[in-house]
């Protein structure tokens, strides 16, 4: 190919995508390489929550930032995001604790958030049952997106309006540093020239590099989601997410009660055993999703996961969601499973071959909230620039 590109990005789930729209908006000339038509993987099967309040200092503040910059491509293109909060709901004293320190190191951090009671949590969210709720916090900033067409309509804006030269289909089989710049060949004999390569999906990772893969840190986690059927005149607003989440979510690591609260738990519970916390959010055609679950292996051992759903874990899920709120209809129309890749030790996998090409992957379960803000970070750090 004539074409030198400034940047190629390998990936284009929203790690990926983000990378590209920041390199875009400083400028540069830039490209994705999507092996899949599409994204299929992690992106576009979770829920589609941007949840900076469950994440820890750091990536609150990514998360943050992120919020900042969905907004502003909203504002330009419509990629699905409606502002709509979060709550966490407590059902129990220990979990009232846990949103009251919350709420206390929010307000140092300058995020807002609002404590509501049991009143308040009953009368904002229909068909919460009152004997399950004791309170909740309320994040206003927070936002939902539907993650199965957001990131179809951030490249789609990122083509039109930023210049984005993007291949689907595009299976990359080589990635080297030849004198001074960077040679990206793909499995149908193009041959791509680029200052810097960022390298964002992990299954394209473990085909360039197998041996620094299999040193990796890196686990991959299954989650198992389910999706009801619409809920006829009924309206839940933005994300819910419940006790097992405030027992499970970084942001209440922080918290001074935390481990003292977490070390009273029943270390052989279902929920522990398969890393089950109860979330709701409503889709834009009514249904409401359900989930969800966790399980671990490493990333060279991924398979051992399988491809089943087990129907143990959803009909917890199913139970558990059943205490919670009193749906119109609890009547399953999906059930499927995502798979996002983490580490073990760090927070997100970063490391650079000859300079120039940097492989950046393994954001687990932060890839919709941090992306966008550590993107921007990490563009900046890779290009020097102010």
């Amino acid at each position: 190919m004539n074409i030198k590109y400034d940047l190629i990005v390998i990936g284009g789930g929203a790690l990926g995508a983000f990378h590209a729209y920041h390199a875009l908006e400083a400028g540069l000339k830039v490209a994705i390489i999507e092996k899949d038509k599409q994204p299929i993987s992690a992106t576009v099967r979770n829920f589609g929550q941007v949840v900076p309040s469950g994440m820890d200092t750091k990536w609150q503040n990514y998360g943050r930032e992120s919020l900042k910059i969905y907004d502003d491509i909203q504002s330009r293109f419509d990629i699905t995001v409606r502002k709509n909060g979060s709550v966490y709901l407590a059902s129990n004293q220990e979990e009232v604790q846990l949103i009251e320190e919350l709420s206390t190191i929010n307000k140092h951090n300058a995020y807002e958030s609002h404590l509501l009671t049991k009143e308040q949590c009953l009368e904002k969210y229909p068909g919460l049952k009152s004997d399950y709720v004791l309170g909740g916090l309320f994040f206003p900033d927070e936002v939902t997106v539907e993650p199965r067409v957001m990131i179809n309509r951030l490249l789609e804006f990122l083509i039109k309006e930023k210049g984005l030269n993007y291949f689907g289909n595009t299976k990359v089989i080589n990635c080297d540093a030849v004198s001074g710049e960077t040679i990206v060949t793909t499995a149908n004999g193009v041959v791509y020239k680029t200052s810097k390569v960022i390298l964002c999906c992990g299954s394209e990772f473990k085909t360039l590099y197998p041996e620094l893969f299999a040193k990796s840190d890196i686990e991959v986690t299954k989650l198992q989601m389910l999706q009801t059927k619409p809920q006829l005149s009924y309206e839940l607003k933005g994300s819910i997410l419940t006790g097992l989440s405030i027992r499970r979510y970084e942001a209440f690591y922080e918290c001074s009660s935390f481990s003292e609260i977490k070390a009273k738990e029943e270390p052989n519970s279902f929920e522990k055993k398969w890393g089950i916390h109860i979330l709701f959010k409503q889709a834009t055609d009514g249904s409401v999703i359900i989930g969800d679950s966790h399980e671990y292996a490493d990333a060279a051992n991924m398979d051992d996961l399988g491809f089943d759903l087990r129907m143990d874990v959803d009909d917890f899920m199913i139970a558990e969601a059943k205490k919670i709120f009193n749906l119109p209809t609890f009547e399953i129309q999906n059930r499927w499973y995502g798979m996002y890749s983490q580490c073990k030790e760090n927070d997100i996998f970063q490391h650079t071959v000859d300079n120039n090409i940097h492989i950046i992957t393994g954001i687990g379960g932060k890839g919709m909230t941090g992306s966008a803000g550590f993107s921007k970070e990490n563009i900046k750090n890779i290009f020097n620039l102010k």
